[in-house]
C-alpha cells in the first residue's frame, strides 16, 4: 500500500484528516449556474473537493433497461434510459467548472462513464479518477482511467472479494497503485443498518489499499462515524435544496448540513487521538494536581513523631504521595510538622 496517495497535493492517508467530497452526482439538474453555486456552497462548507458524474445514457444504459422501483416511488415513470438522458452533464461544462472550482479553493472530480469521458477529463488533468459502484465490473474503461497516472477511487457497493481484486489488478496492470476503496451500500437512501462501516478494516487489511466510506444515508452520523473506522475519505451527496426535482436531492445535505457535517468530522478526528496513554496532557495539569487523591494525615503531626496507619487518609487533593505507596508510609519518622488534614509529601520525611 502507498503510505500516500496525493490528490491535487492534498495528501490522503489514514495519518491526515479524511478527504472530503460533497457528490453532486446529477443534482445539477442540467443547470450550469447551479453547478456554480453547488461549487460556491461547497467550498465554502470547507469540503476538499466536489464530484460530478459524466455519463451519456446511449452509452450507459440499455433502452430495454427496466425500470427501477425505488425511482418510481419517487415518481419517475419514464424508462431508465430516459431519465438518465434527462441527467446527463453538458461536457462542455468540464473545463470552466475545473476553473471555477479551483477559483474557489477546492478540487473538482468526476465519474466519468465511458471513454471519452475518461479521455476528455484526462487531457484536462483531472487530479484522480472515481469509479462508481455501478461500474466497478468494468474493469476495461477502470484499466483506462488508470492509464493517465492518476488516483483511482473505487466505490465497492455490492461488490465481492472478487470484483475488487478484478478492479484492483486492473489499476496494477497499468503501473497504478494508487487506490483508494470505499465503502458503499447501494441503495437510495440507504438504512444505516446496511452500512457495515466494518468492511473498511476488512478491505484495508485484505487488500492493502486506503480506504474510506461513501454514503447514501439519511443524515451525517453514518459518514461520522466512519471516521472512527478509520476512513480516509468521506464522500457525501449533497444537493442546494432536497426539495428540487430529481432522483439523487430527496437523500442528500444542504450546504448548512455539509459544513455541519465537516466541522463534526474535524472534531471526531482529533478526537480520536495517537492512542499514546501517558499520564496528563498539559492541559490537564491543574486537575491532575488538584482533583486526584493522595495520601493525608487525619491530625496534626509533630517532628520527630512516628505516622500511624490510623493517622493516614486518603483524599483529595493530588499534592502528597501516591495511595499505591501507603503500605510503607506507616512507622516513618516526620522530619517537620504536618498540619491537621494536610497532604503528606516526601519532603516532611527529610
Amino acid at each position: 500500500m502507498s503510505k500516500e496517495i496525493r490528490i491535487a497535493n492534498r495528501p490522503v492517508s489514514s495519518e491526515h484528516p479524511a478527504y472530503i467530497i460533497a457528490e453532486v452526482g446529477s443534482n445539477h439538474n442540467q443547470d450550469f449556474e447551479m453547478a456554480k453555486s453547488l461549487i460556491k456552497a461547497a467550498a465554502e462548507a470547507g469540503v476538499d473537493a466536489i464530484k460530478f458524474q459524466a455519463f451519456r445514457a446511449n452509452e450507459h444504459f440499455s433502452k430495454h433497461t427496466p425500470g427501477v422501483k425505488y425511482l418510481k416511488e419517487m415518481g419517475h415513470q419514464q424508462s431508465t434510459y430516459e431519465l438518465i438522458r434527462s441527467l446527463e452533464i453538458d461536457r462542455d461544462w468540464h473545463a470552466p467548472l475545473m476553473e471555477y472550482a479551483k477559483s474557489c479553493g477546492i478540487t473538482f472530480l468526476s465519474s466519468p462513464c465511458d471513454k471519452d469521458a475518461v479521455d476528455q477529463l484526462g487531457r484536462l488533468n483531472m487530479a484522480a479518477f472515481k469509479v462508481a459502484s455501478f461500474d466497478l465490473p468494468d474493469i476495461y474503461l477502470i484499466r483506462h482511467m488508470a492509464s493517465f497516472g492518476k488516483p483511482l477511487i473505487l466505490s465497492t457497493g455490492m461488490a465481492d472479494y472478487g470484483d475488487i481484486m478484478a478492479a484492483i489488478h486492473a489499476c496494477y496492470a497499468e503501473g497504478n497503485e494508487m487506490i483508494i476503496l470505499l465503502q458503499c451500500t447501494s441503495l437510495y437512501p440507504a438504512p444505516a443498518k446496511l452500512s457495515n462501516l466494518s468492511a473498511m478494516i476488512t478491505m484495508r487489511q485484505a487488500f492493502g489499499c486506503h480506504v474510506g466510506y461513501s454514503d447514501h444515508t439519511i443524515g451525517d452520523h453514518v459518514a461520522i462515524t466512519s471516521v472512527a473506522f478509520g476512513a480516509c475519505m468521506i464522500e457525501k451527496h449533497f444537493t442546494l435544496d432536497r426539495k428540487l426535482k430529481g432522483p439523487d436531492h430527496s437523500f442528500a445535505i444542504e450546504p448548512n448540513e455539509l459544513a455541519e457535517m465537516v466541522r463534526k468530522i474535524r472534531e471526531i478526528e482529533s478526537a480520536v487521538g495517537d492512542g499514546v496513554k501517558n499520564g496528563p496532557r498539559q492541559e490537564e495539569l491543574e486537575i491532575y494536581q488538584k482533583g486526584r487523591r493522595s495520601l493525608h494525615v487525619r491530625r496534626a503531626v509533630n517532628a520527630g513523631e512516628i505516622l500511624s496507619k490510623d493517622n493516614i487518609c486518603i483524599k483529595r487533593p493530588g499534592y502528597g504521595i501516591s495511595p499505591y505507596l501507603l503500605a510503607i508510609i506507616p512507622g516513618m519518622t516526620v522530619k517537620k510538622d504536618i498540619p491537621e488534614d494536610h497532604w503528606i509529601s516526601w519532603e516532611d520525611f527529610k
